[in-house]
């Protein structure tokens, strides 16, 4: 499926402050086939709303884009999907608050269980590490684990779970946070409707500006080929 997504994070507290952020996002998925095999492009671009470094209040504007390629190997089963690829970040962010000022790259890998009706789950292990960029900025090397689970409740409505856990390597800082959510799944002709909301907490933290609480919302849309 071809997918496009709209995605909010709302951050209702930064740690070590008392302070307030926003993330939305635009993602796009496509399948394509290369070297005679099966892949999985998705890329990410955020409309970020962050304090201000100078404590002037918000800026807000583009972030970094994100593109990853996974090569989705041949599992036997066709309900698991699992697949491992490049991926890169471009600074693209319109101020310095919003984003890195690095390219960085490195790899995403993905698996999918959907061999149940009832339960479905997976992860989405990411790792990029800067290489070039602006060279008064902090490198980047860091790793995101978002392990998601899906329960289905019939009729097109389940529960979910889909927190990302992050971690730093250059200032040893991260964010392990929980979440429990509920969704609607709608389809209409060829086209999937998914409505989501889902809280999520962090359970155990460290370092500034990592969310202590936020609220994870969206809208995708799947386009059956």
């Amino acid at each position: 499926m071809t997918a496009f997504n709209l995605q909010n994070y709302y951050i209702g507290r930064l740690t070590e402050t008392d302070k307030d952020a926003n993330q939305f996002w635009f993602r796009y998925a496509e399948p394509f086939r290369l070297f005679g095999g099966n892949w999985l492009m998705r890329a990410s671009l955020p409309v970020n709303s962050y304090p201000a470094l100078d404590g002037s209040g918000k800026t807000t504007g583009v972030g970094d884009l994100n593109v990853f390629a996974a090569y989705l190997i041949d599992t036997g089963n066709p309900a698991v999907s699992f697949g491992i690829g490049p991926q890169l970040t471009a600074p693209t962010a319109s101020d310095d608050d919003l984003g890195s000022g690095k390219w960085s790259a490195g790899f995403a890998n993905v698996l999918f269980n959907a061999e149940s009706k009832r339960f479905q789950y997976g992860y989405l292990l990411t790792w990029q590490a800067s290489f070039a960029g602006d060279h008064d900025r902090n490198n980047v090397n860091v790793a995101a684990l978002q392990p998601f689970a899906f329960f289905q409740l019939g009729q097109g409505l389940y529960l979910r779970s889909a927190p990302i856990m992050a971690y730093n390597f250059e200032n040893n800082a991260y964010s392990v946070p929980i979440g429990l959510g509920i969704g609607q799944v709608i389809k209409k002709g060829n086209t999937v409707f998914n409505f989501f909301i889902e809280p999520q907490y962090s359970v155990a933290w460290k370092g500034p500006a990592q969310p202590d609480w936020q609220i994870f919302a969206g809208f995708n849309m799947q386009f059956l080929h």
